[in-house]
């Protein structure tokens, strides 16, 4: 199995929903992205991926998150803007971009320097039968 990773950075803005039901103080990161894809083989030209197409569609999946609030975007109306969720949405948008012979094995948000969450999609069921 074959792993490349991605390294992006952005900014943005949150403020999480506690267990007691207060927000805390809303607050801005410089988020940290990590997005690591795997697949068995490599292409023709040697590669997994193209480095170039996989850095266009993360910056893609990005964009909409850029010096926003996290809180008013539709894919946080009904959940925390948590590091752990944020690293999710990456995960799944990226994961719909890319092709169809590697999978997103895991995505690392960093907060802050010392505070990030990692995401593992699901595994892929393999059928038995090959």
């Amino acid at each position: 199995m074959y792993e490349i990773v991605l390294r992006k950075e952005f900014s943005a803005a949150h403020r999480l929903r506690m267990h007691d039901g207060d927000f805390e103080p809303l607050h801005g990161h410089n988020w940290g992205v990590e997005v690591f894809v795997e697949g068995p083989a490599l292409d023709a030209a040697g590669l997994l991926a193209d480095f170039t197409v996989l850095q266009r569609d993360l910056a893609g999946v990005l964009e909409p998150l850029r010096d926003r609030c996290l809180n008013d975007l539709p894919a946080f109306s009904e959940q925390n803007p948590s590091t752990e969720c944020v690293a999710r949405y990456i995960a799944e948008a990226f994961a719909s971009r890319i092709p169809p012979a590697v999978r997103v094995s895991k995505v690392r948000v960093w907060e802050t320097s010392g505070c990030g969450a990692a995401y593992r999609p699901p595994p892929i069921p393999h059928d038995r039968d090959t």
